[in-house]
C-alpha cells in the first residue's frame, strides 16, 4: 500500500514541513487539524519565547505564514497539484502578547474560496487566493495576518 495515502493531510503538512523547513523543527511545529476550508498550527512557547518571557513576534509571524501557506498546499493536493506556491505579501498587526502555546487558524478571506482557487490553478496554471491567520490568547485576538498567496506551476530547473 501507498504510505502517502495512508497518512492524513495533517500528516502529510507536518512531515512535509519538519522534513524541508528547518525552522519548523526548532519551533516544533505541529498541525492541530485540517476542515478542507481551514487549519490549525500549534508550537509550544519555549521554544519561541522572547526575551519578556512570552511568544517571539517573529515566531507568531513564521507560524501565520506557515498556516496560511499550509493551507494552500492541502487545498490544492487533495486534487492532486504540486505547484510551488509563494506568499506574495503580508500584513501583521500584534496586539496582545501570548504568554502560552500558540494556536494559529487560517482560513480564507472573504471574497474567492479555496475551491475558487484551486478551480483558477486547474484552468491557468497559476491562482492567487488571500488568506487569513490569527492567533488567539486569552479570549481575545493577539495577532492576525492577512497575506496573498500565489500558486504556480513548478518549473524545471536545468544548469
Amino acid at each position: 500500500m501507498n504510505r502517502i495515502a495512508d497518512i492524513s493531510p495533517g500528516q502529510f503538512l507536518e512531515e512535509e514541513l519538519l522534513r524541508t523547513i528547518p525552522l519548523t523543527r526548532a519551533m516544533q511545529l505541529r498541525v492541530q487539524e485540517f476542515t478542507g476550508v481551514g487549519l490549525e498550527l500549534r508550537a509550544p512557547l519555549l521554544p519561541n519565547v522572547n526575551d519578556k518571557g512570552c511568544a517571539f513576534g517573529g515566531s507568531m509571524a513564521s507560524l501565520m505564514t506557515l498556516a496560511c501557506w499550509g493551507l494552500a498546499r492541502l487545498a490544492l493536493r487533495e486534487r492532486d497539484f504540486e505547484p510551488d506556491i509563494y506568499v506574495q505579501d503580508s500584513q501583521i498587526e500584534y496586539l496582545a502578547p501570548v504568554w502560552g502555546d500558540l494556536a494559529v487558524r487560517a482560513l480564507a478571506a472573504p471574497g474567492p474560496t479555496l475551491a475558487d482557487f484551486v478551480d483558477m490553478y486547474a484552468q491557468r496554471g497559476k491562482a492567487r487566493i488571500t488568506l487569513l491567520a490569527s492567533i488567539d490568547w486569552d479570549g481575545q485576538t493577539a495577532a492576525r495576518m492577512h497575506a496573498r498567496f500565489v500558486a504556480k506551476r513548478r518549473q524545471e530547473y536545468t544548469e
